[in-house]
């Protein structure tokens, strides 16, 4: 791997080559991810991307005049300082926030290369180039502002934003709202009828701490193996898989950790209030996210998790 500083002026320019390849080619698979679910966007990074195009037939030009036809094999990768880019590229659908971040991070570094190559240009046509790749960088982002402000009218970024809400639901909030459910009130029954059978709070732990586990896995390999999300839009099954499965065992976990206290008393009390506040946050969120008017979601979350929890406090005292 190269420093920076040891590259000839003609590496330098074959290295800006390949980086405005690079960039066109990053902007071209960002404009067609998100061309199905977001067109407008789509439209903003098709004129990101043949800025960059110019940016690199200008610099194919230049190094033609002053180096020949032959263009030396130097990419990002190849040279010490360039920030490692994670392909988001390559996850389907793209996430409109997270595309639109990292585009915002490559214009940046851009700006910095051209901003040292051209301090260290001697020939003056190359450092011209260099410096005007520089400025162009710089206004770059106010284009893409531009772009937007042209592309994205108000009601047209309203209905990407409100794609965007809807793909998150679908992705993360119902896969996590899911396995919070199961997790926060299956695990009711077995978890208070362990610990007033046994009058023993850390017997009722390990039985808490062991059907929380339980379920997370179950229920994560449950959601993951639902669907592909093909049809459905509802993204990766492992990653859906993941999250049920982690807010399966996060919500079984949370009434569970008080019974690690060793007055059996206590943890009782404080184990009821959890379960409050975990059924209260369940009803919030499908209220937020789900549209569900707030008493009916409290009626819902509540009285199942009531009927779970007698359940248990039934069978523990019988």
């Amino acid at each position: 791997m190269r420093n920076f500083d040891s590259l000839s002026e003609r590496e330098i320019l074959a290295l800006a080559i390949s980086l405005e390849e690079e960039d066109e080619r990053v902007y071209s698979e960002y404009a067609e991810g998100l061309r199905e679910n977001f067109p407008a966007s789509a439209e903003v990074f098709d004129g990101m991307r043949e800025e960059e195009s110019g940016h690199r037939r200008r610099l194919i030009e230049l190094f033609r005049q002053k180096f020949g036809e032959h263009i030396p094999l130097i990419r990002r990768q190849d040279v010490r300082g360039f920030v490692h880019r994670n392909p988001v590229w390559l996850m389907q659908p793209l996430g409109l926030d997270t595309v639109r971040n990292q585009a915002s991070a490559m214009e940046v570094e851009s700006r910095r290369f051209y901003e040292k190559a051209a301090a260290r240009a001697q020939d003056t046509g190359v450092r011209q180039l260099l410096d005007d790749l520089a400025q162009e960088e710089r206004t770059h982002e106010e284009r893409a502002e531009e772009l937007e402000k042209t592309k994205l009218q108000p009601d047209v970024k309203h209905r990407e934003d409100e794609a965007n809400r809807r793909l998150f639901v679908l992705q993360i909030v119902q896969p996590g709202l899911a396995g919070l459910m199961d997790g926060s009130v299956s695990t009711l029954a077995p978890v208070f009828a362990a610990a007033l059978a046994t009058q023993s709070s850390f017997d009722a732990f390990k039985v808490g701490l062991a059907a929380s586990l339980g379920a997370g896995i179950s229920m994560g390999f449950a959601e993951a193996l639902s669907d592909d999300g093909s049809l459905t839009g509802r993204g990766h099954p492992w990653a859906r898989g993941v999250v049920c499965g982690l807010m399966t065992a996060l919500g079984g976990i949370g009434h569970t950790l008080p019974f690690l206290i060793s007055s059996f008393r206590l943890a009782m009390i404080i184990a009821a209030l959890v379960v409050v506040v975990e059924l209260g946050l369940i009803s919030w969120i499908r209220h937020r996210y789900m549209d569900t008017p707030p008493v009916s979601a409290v009626l819902q979350v509540g009285l199942g998790g009531v009927l779970v929890f007698l359940t248990g406090v039934l069978i523990g005292s019988s």
